[in-house]
């Protein structure tokens, strides 16, 4: 009997991520997130322009205070991340220029835009690959470089890498809020077309804009006291990845249960954290890829609205 109940919670997470992934390759879908994107980015570009200054001084006041042999080790990390990210652009820009015209004839608007994601994707991975085989021999590259750098020229360059950190950051979390607020309108089309005779509760839409908020503004102060330990290898990829997680999980299980789940039932709910879980931890992972980080608050709403329709009859 246990055994059944574990294979159908399985299976319902597995079907809210493949529902996630089906819902975030529909032209519409796509539309509105490269809009949004595209608007939330122009606007930390300018605002990172104009405060760029001062991010750049607030990282280099804390690199002051790391040893330089984790500073070395971290920033070498860092290098060899960012390499990889810009590797990853680099590559989906060029596959775009050279064969995008040729594709785009050939295929659909609507096939072109998956076909996009796939390219990012595909690039990825293949760097992915490289970097697994070869990343050591980066990473100590980087150390030797690091080593023969003057200390001022190794804080300038980490301090400026952790400003693109921040304005980056910026970008995630601000697409987050916006698809999070904006989540009844995308949630409302995703119910017309796959659940068209059940209604959405209309509910505690106060108090979900308050949960919102505030965990932004958790966020937000962990993240600034935390800060001194991105400078730690590894710790600083945990860090990162945590806090991502619990600000998906805890704002998209609001958004959906404030829809679907009624609330005399949202208490059971906490039966069910290990589904809220796993996709919080796949959403994550979108924001290590570029253009795919965009797409991410997306697929996390979708799949957990999606889960949370398959889970309502059981509680």
């Amino acid at each position: 009997m246990q055994v059944n109940v574990k294979q159908n919670k399985m299976q319902n997470i597995l079907e809210a991520i493949f529902f996630g992934f089906s819902g975030i390759l529909n032209y519409k879908t796509m539309k509105l997130a490269l809009a949004i994107g595209a608007v939330v980015t122009i606007i930390w570009s300018v605002i990172g322009y104009f405060v760029w200054d001062d991010l750049v001084s607030f990282a280099a006041y804390f690199i002051d205070l790391v040893p330089f042999s984790m500073l070395r080790a971290n920033g070498a990390w860092i290098l060899s991340s960012f390499l990889w990210f810009s590797l990853v652009l680099v590559t989906f820009a060029l596959v775009l220029a050279f064969f995008g015209n040729m594709i785009l004839e050939r295929v659909s608007k609507e096939k072109y835009s998956s076909f996009s994601l796939l390219v990012v994707f595909v690039s990825a991975a293949f760097w992915s690959l490289i970097w697994f085989f070869k990343g050591s021999y980066i990473h100590v590259q980087f150390l030797k470089l690091l080593n023969w750098l003057p200390f001022e020229t190794v804080e300038a360059s980490l301090s400026y890498l952790m400003g693109l950190y921040f304005i980056y950051s910026a970008i995630i979390v601000t697409m987050l809020l916006v698809t999070s607020f904006f989540s009844q309108t995308l949630l409302e089309d995703i119910r017309d077309k796959n659940f068209p005779y059940e209604p959405l509760l209309e509910e505690d839409e106060v108090k979900v804009s308050e949960n919102r908020l505030l965990d932004i503004l958790i966020y937000a102060i962990i993240s600034i006291i935390a800060f001194p330990l991105l400078f730690i290898p590894i710790l600083n990829f945990v860090l990162q990845l945590g806090l991502w997680i619990w600000l998906i999980k805890d704002t998209f299980v609001n958004d959906s249960a404030a829809l679907v789940i009624p609330k005399e039932k949202r208490a059971k709910l906490s039966e069910y954290k290990g589904g809220f879980l796993t996709i919080s931890v796949v959403t994550s992972l979108f924001n290590f890829l570029p253009v795919f980080n965009i797409f991410g608050p997306f697929f996390g709403e979708i799949a957990m609205f999606y889960y949370l329709k398959g889970i309502q009859k059981e509680l």
